[in-house]
């Protein structure tokens, strides 16, 4: 048989006290309940660990060696539970983001450096993928957090992090690229560069309803799936696209981004509601903090 952890500590405090009586008013039990479960350990260990006559109470030799493995013993379960608790509370573990290729250049910074200062002990696994790819992650558990634009579907929930302003791309020395703000309708004519069609078809849907409500069907001449290759296209003169403003950074020259007026893109933090992970509730809740402490858009 083993011995319960009861017990043991038992053994401990009647080892530290020497007296029956005064390990039992420290352990807040009856001496009998106190002396019943010494007898029975010493049953499973085999031997006396104490000698107790009228001079009082003496560890046994096999009492002695005892001592310090139980002490052991105790010890280790103690750091179990707390090695337990920190996982509860999302201290310890391990945490998987993605991040939308066109987020990851502004936001993975400042969130990865916020959570590493707030969960030092929390491995990290970060991934910068596509949309589709994303939403496929969340939902098999491949990703516990993700980092994207809305992914406009009904079975992820979202936080908003940061708002932004919309932006015509338009190659330097447009006509219109000195402008201050732009209108969807003055871009009719223009030649367009956009995204595949099967990168997302939420989010395309969404353009055709945007496109149509300023009266016009986008002459598309080039798809791609990589903003930098947009960008790269505008820069050549090919044609304008349209994209958060914080894409800038991923090119400084060649291009101008000009506001649409009334128009702003959302960049949210998107989890699956039925993920149980341990550590995704502290990490949220830390995360929208940052959020609302701090610019993101600015902080990468």
């Amino acid at each position: 048989m083993t011995p319960e952890l009861r017990q043991l500590r038992y053994f401990v405090a009647v080892a530290e006290e020497l007296s029956f009586t005064r390990a039992a008013a420290r352990l807040t039990i009856a001496q009998q309940s106190l002396s019943q479960q010494i007898t029975l350990l010493e049953r499973m260990v085999g031997a006396k660990l104490f000698d107790r006559d009228s001079r009082g109470t003496a560890l046994t030799e096999v009492g002695t060696v005892f001592l310090p493995e139980a002490r052991a013993v105790l010890d280790r379960a103690e750091q179990a539970m707390g090695v337990v608790g920190r996982a509860v509370r999302g201290e310890i573990g391990l945490l998987r983001m993605a991040f939308l290729a066109t987020t990851a250049n502004y936001l993975l910074p400042p969130v990865v450096r916020a959570v590493r200062e707030r969960f030092p002990d929390l491995e990290l696994a970060t991934e910068e993928t596509a949309i589709a790819l994303l939403v496929e992650g969340l939902r098999s558990g491949r990703y516990d957090v993700a980092f994207s634009r809305p992914p406009l579907v009904d079975d992820l929930a979202t936080r908003t992090l940061v708002t932004e302003d919309v932006c015509a791309v338009l190659p330097e020395g447009h006509p219109l690229a000195g402008r201050d703000q732009l209108t969807l309708e003055e871009l009719a004519d223009e030649p367009w560069l956009l995204t595949p069609r099967s990168a997302w078809e939420p989010w395309h849907d969404r353009y055709d309803a945007q496109f149509r409500a300023a009266g016009f069907e986008p002459k598309v001449v080039h798809r791609d799936p990589s903003v930098q290759v947009l960008l790269g296209m505008v820069a050549a003169g090919v044609g304008v696209t349209r994209l958060a403003r914080s894409a800038s950074s991923l090119r400084r020259t060649g291009v101008v981004f000009v506001p649409l007026t009334g128009e702003t893109v959302l960049t949210e933090m998107v989890w699956l509601p039925q993920n149980t992970s341990p550590v995704l509730p502290a990490v949220l809740q830390a995360i929208a903090g940052l959020a609302a402490a701090e610019d993101l858009a600015a902080a990468g």
